[in-house]
């Protein structure tokens, strides 16, 4: 019998136990079910905040998410220890314990409150405020705790702790639109969250229980208290030491008001747009200089006309890295089309391709640094360039031509190496340049008929620091390092050393020492006053500044030297620089100095005395040293030897119908370009010119040019306006001896083009009181000059030198 309850009761218990077991089995499947059915809302990717941060963790410019909350990512080791400690000690210390909720603490608060009938310490952890936070329910009621807990626990079961501590890091709430302790300690105190101090700490960690009354940029006192209320739980805890917290007491809640960061703001627009479901994105800029660098060009153009917008680049050679990024002016201001991104957008580049362009001749052998070159009036296929200011310099190096960004011998250089050629060369290196739809490269290319980007320039320019290779310029460390050679090492540093020679505007040549770092700068300006440029670097940085208009209207009177130039020395002046960045780069082994001769243009070793009418010191590559280029029309004189023979006795000279009398000599001359002959010296004319011939020698037709005669202003005369009349000296002059086109210059400086012996009238009072020149250049090399004076007007009128190319005869 008693076997028989002992087994009815065994079986009644596993009964029991089975019914359990199924109980519990359904509880969690229910559970199992409603977390499956009503998951939390865990934050995903899409419409989440982005931060973008200089090198060092500044953040640069923040993108609010979706709902225009402002967000920065943080992690567990990304902030202050400091923090974390206050946080989980004031809020929750048992937080690495308890599965989501802590019944104790629950419990105790039920107490208090029946007891009390007020809360008197909650029981919420943090995992369920990071419920609350991302539930977003009302918690207040019975339904609503209950809510709260059971998310919690469905965190629990899907996120470790640290995730858990991570979401409430990003997104717990401090007041206005700013949430998580990053976002917090920027707007607030300045700094990143990996900098608080104790008391910083503590005053982050109470902030979220009251947000609104507890602001520190409008209720200090108020927070200052709440502050105080965590430092003295961190004592009695002993988490903190008596010392610790009296120093934190007497640290002042100084906040300043909530503003979000727009530093480099379309260099952060730009790499957003790159990487949309990116949160933090880490740029390459050094926070402290674009900040100096953002307040320097905002001043520095807010006396210019309206709606003049600017860009700057400043580069690392070494790693390609950029260290500071200014797209426009003035990013808030829409008058100047501040949103507008001046580095990337296509402009007309005006002269700033010329140094590329010098150093492919010198790689091709075609010049060396002390070339002699024509400063002249000259028809390129019916393409005729003017320099800026229409002033011409007749016979220049090529180390001259390029410094003082001449035109047409820049656009001479390109017809022999080749428009399609260079155009090519560039976009292999890293610099494409874009033309019209259908239009092919030309020589207008050269004087900014084209157009192309700061940001691919200033890569390019690099290259005349970095023997010649060429980058593309890098804003993020993960960007690839991608480099490409555009001149040797040679023509890169014969180029430089041209480039850095130029006297800064104002100054005289070596007036800034020999310990600051040299500076090889090039100025540009397009067609209209569109674009002013300035590009230049030292052996450490390259800086790149773009001036004008967003919309492309011209800027008058602004150009290169005169409104980009001076910002893009006082940036490099104001870069850090090391003991050795003033050092001369060594010149690399194929780079020679040779002593040349004008007019031939070769070397003086191999140039007969009686030739070498100008001595220069040149530096030539792999040891080219190319004459003299010939003239491209046939009925020029070839530039080089002129062979002829000449009476032994008399010195005339002789053709081959001469009589046998003559005793003969060998002679020869070194002759100049044609072109060239207005700006030569009487000697240097005399000792080119052939000498006469001889009585009884037939012409042999050497002497193919006819000489001009200039009608309309006599040689030496004196022009002065009537006495009472409007002050003006118009005439009209003509030249005669010619059917070809006439360039006309007056003291060296363009001012008419006519039509064989056409007549053209012109103001000469214009030209102030003085000596004055009038010069007559044919295209068949004949030529002629007056020289007259002024009289009876204002002051002497004093040619302004050419600062910088511009293209008068085509706009790009």
């Amino acid at each position: 019998m008693r076997r028989d309850t002992d087994t009815t009761r065994a079986s009644r218990r596993r009964r029991a136990w089975t019914w359990l077991r199924l109980g519990l089995a359904a509880v969690l499947v229910l559970l199992l079910v409603l977390d499956l059915a009503f998951p939390p809302p865990l934050p995903g990717a899409d419409g989440t905040a982005t931060v973008v941060t200089a090198a060092d963790g500044t953040p640069l410019r923040a993108f609010a998410d979706r709902d225009g909350i402002w967000r920065y990512p943080a992690t567990v080791e990304s902030v202050s220890p400091l923090y974390l400690d206050a946080l989980l000690t004031y809020e929750d210390r048992w937080f690495r314990r308890h599965p989501g909720i802590n019944p104790v603490a629950m419990a105790r608060a039920g107490w208090q409150w029946l007891r009390s009938g007020r809360i008197v310490s909650g029981g919420s952890t943090l995992s369920m405020q990071v419920a609350r936070i991302l539930d977003g329910h009302d918690t207040r009621s019975g339904p609503g705790k209950l809510r709260q807990m059971a998310r919690a626990v469905q965190l629990e079961m899907r996120l470790s702790k640290d995730q858990i501590l991570q979401l409430y890091l990003e997104r717990a709430p401090f007041g206005g639109t700013i949430e998580g302790v990053e976002a917090a300690s920027w707007a607030y105190l300045g700094k990143p969250a990996a900098a608080l101090s104790p008391a910083e700490a503590a005053l982050l960690a109470v902030l979220p229980q009251a947000p609104s009354r507890l602001r520190p940029d409008r209720h200090p006192e108020a927070a200052r208290a709440a502050r105080d209320k965590v430092l003295a739980r961190m004592q009695a805890l002993g988490r903190w030491t008596p010392e610790q917290v009296e120093d934190a007491r007497l640290e002042p809640v100084v906040a300043r008001s909530l503003r979000v960061p727009q530093h480099a703001a379309l260099l952060a627009q730009r790499l957003r747009q790159d990487h949309p479901r990116a949160r933090r994105l880490a740029t390459t800029v050094d926070a402290n200089l674009q900040r100096d660098l953002e307040e320097r060009v905002a001043a520095y153009f807010s006396a210019l006309p309206p709606r003049t917008s600017a860009a700057l680049l400043v580069v690392d050679n070494a790693s390609l890295k950029t260290l500071a990024y200014i797209g426009s002016a003035e990013f808030a201001d829409s008058g100047r089309l501040g949103h507008v991104d001046m580095v990337r957008a296509w402009r007309s580049p005006g002269s700033t391709l010329k140094p590329f362009l010098y150093g492919m001749a010198l790689d091709q052998g075609l010049v060396h640094s002390e070339s002699l070159l024509v400063d002249a009036p000259q028809d390129f296929g019916g393409y005729r360039p003017g320099n800026f200011g229409e002033a011409f310099n007749g016979p220049v190096s090529a180390a001259a031509a390029l410094r003082l960004s001449l035109n047409v011998p820049a656009v001479d250089l390109l017809e022999r190496v080749g428009p399609a050629r260079f155009a090519a060369r560039l976009g292999h290196a890293g610099l494409p340049l874009r033309f019209p739809r259908g239009a092919r490269p030309g020589l207008p290319l050269i004087l900014g008929g084209t157009s192309a980007r700061l940001e691919d320039l200033v890569g390019a320019y690099t290259a005349l620091q970095r023997g010649g290779v060429a980058g593309q310029v890098r804003y993020r460390d993960e960007d690839p390092l991608l480099e490409r050679r555009l001149l040797s090492p040679g023509a890169a540093w014969i180029v430089r050393e041209v480039l850095q020679a130029a006297p800064r505007p104002g100054y005289a040549s070596g007036a800034f020492g020999s310990r600051t770092p040299p500076v090889a700068w090039k100025t540009g300006t397009s067609y209209g006053f569109r674009d002013a440029w300035a590009i230049g670097g030292t052996r450490r940085y390259t800086v790149g500044v773009w001036v004008g208009r967003p919309d492309g209207t011209p800027l008058p009177g602004q150009y290169g030297a005169v409104t980009a130039l001076p910002l893009l020395l006082d940036t490099l002046d104001g870069l850090p620089h090391q003991p050795g960045d003033a050092d001369p780069l060594p010149r690399p082994a194929p780079v020679e100095a040779v002593d040349v001769c004008w007019p031939l243009g070769i070397a003086a070793a191999d140039t007969p005395a009686p030739l070498c009418q100008r001595r220069l010191r040149a530096w030539s590559l792999d040891g080219a040293v190319p004459p003299t280029f010939a003239e491209r029309e046939a009925r020029l004189w070839s530039p080089g030897r002129e062979r002829f023979q000449v009476d032994a006795r008399s010195g005339l000279r002789l053709s081959a119908s001469c009589s046998l009398e003559h005793p003969v000599r060998e002679a020869e001359i070194a002759r100049w370009p044609a072109l060239l002959s207005p700006w030569l010296t009487a000697a240097q004319r005399q000792a080119s010119a052939l000498p006469a011939l001889a009585p009884d020698c037939a012409d042999d037709g050497r002497e193919a040019t006819v000489a001009l005669h200039i009608s309309g202003i006599a040689d030496r005369a004196t022009l002065a306006p009537a006495p009472g009349g409007s002050g003006r000296l118009q005439l009209q002059v003509r030249a005669l001896g010619t059917t070809s086109p006439v360039q006309w210059l007056l003291d060296g400086r363009w001012i008419a083009r006519t039509e064989g012996g056409r007549p053209f009238a012109h103001d000469y009072a214009t030209a102030g009181a003085g000596t004055h020149l009038l010069s007559a250049l044919a295209d068949n090399g004949a030529w002629a000059q007056v020289q007259f004076r002024v009289a009876g007007v204002g002051a002497t009128h004093t040619p302004v030198g050419d600062a910088e190319g511009a293209a008068r005869a085509a706009p790009p």
